[in-house]
């Protein structure tokens, strides 16, 4: 015995339908504001980072900061702040770049934001320049109107 058509159309219809339903999004979108905060606090950073301002760069971190890295794991928050120190001292300078168009910012309810992207670092070794793109995932935390970061996943190397 075979099925009606009309009961295979509807079975799909149904299907379809609930499956929309599923993916209906739940949580609030991105404001502009929002979106623009975290625009300029990641501004605010790189530019610490490369001025190599170690004194600006530093305070923008929670100091239970978690970050990892694809090819290192979970690197120790002291060893994240020793590897910028020595960063900062080499004679090459390293320059940072938010890829155009890359951004996004998502709501953190009662946390902050998450800010994914990619971006570009730079800096000229044996007369060439290098140049490589990776992507990252940032959570910020505003705490008493101040926004920290307090993990960071940088990934795809």
């Amino acid at each position: 015995m075979q099925p009606n058509r009309s009961v295979i159309v509807l079975l799909i219809l149904f299907v379809t339908t609930f499956s929309c339903i599923a993916q209906e999004k739940k949580v609030a979108p991105t404001s502009q504001d929002l979106y623009h905060e975290i625009a300029s606090m990641d501004s605010t950073l790189f530019d610490a980072f490369n001025t190599q301002n170690m004194a600006k760069f530093r305070p923008m971190f929670t100091d239970d900061l978690e970050w990892f890295q694809d090819n290192d794991g979970l690197v120790p928050n002291k060893t994240v702040f020793e590897n910028f120190g020595n960063t900062f001292k080499k004679e090459f300078k390293l320059t940072r770049k938010l890829v155009k168009g890359s951004l996004e910012v998502h709501p953190l309810k009662g946390y902050g934001a998450i800010e994914i992207g990619v971006h570009q670092f730079r800096h000229i070794e044996n007369g060439k320049e290098e140049v490589g793109t990776f992507k990252f995932l940032m959570i910020w935390q505003k705490k008493d109107g101040k926004w920290k970061i307090s993990r960071v996943i940088s990934y795809d190397h």
